[in-house]
């Protein structure tokens, strides 16, 4: 059991566990998510870590066939820039590894903001903390586990 998994049966919070068999050779593990699971694209969500101009780390999660718009999500932060974390940083930060990075049960809580498309949608997938593992949740639960807010933050 993930510590994404944990944290939301400690808060009791609605949730399905899907998982695959991951493929090592994958371009990209979102869109091996959608492939493998037959989802729609549009509900699959990657966790990215950005580290901003003042050297501190954030999450943006967006939709896995979407690029992050940093300007944005720089603008969101009310930061002049932002870049995308050091791979090391990010897996220290959160206690997972590329490519399983959830955006819940994090050692460290960090600011976090959903692309608003999240709000369109029942429920949204995103990863369970490891690769081939997904959590099916509902975006407001993600937003209140996350402490996030919702901005428009793809290209």
């Amino acid at each position: 059991m993930t510590p994404a998994i944990k944290q939301l049966k400690q808060k009791n919070i609605s949730f399905k566990i899907h998982q695959y068999q991951h493929d090592a050779n994958a371009q990209s593990f979102g869109i091996e998510a959608v492939e493998k699971l037959s989802l729609n694209a549009e509900q699959v969500f990657k966790t990215l870590v950005i580290c901003t101009d003042t050297n501190q780390l954030a999450v943006a999660i967006v939709p896995v066939m979407f690029k992050l718009n940093l300007k944005a999500i720089a603008k969101t932060l009310k930061v002049k820039k932002v870049k995308m974390a050091d791979a090391n940083r990010v897996e220290v930060s959160t206690g997972y590894v590329l490519g399983g990075v959830s955006p819940l049960g994090q050692k460290k809580l960090l600011t976090t903001i959903i692309d608003n498309s999240a709000q369109h949608f029942t429920y949204v997938f995103v990863s369970g903390g490891k690769r081939g593992l997904e959590i099916e949740l509902s975006p407001q639960d993600l937003a209140t586990m996350c402490r996030a807010i919702f901005a428009d933050i793809v290209v």
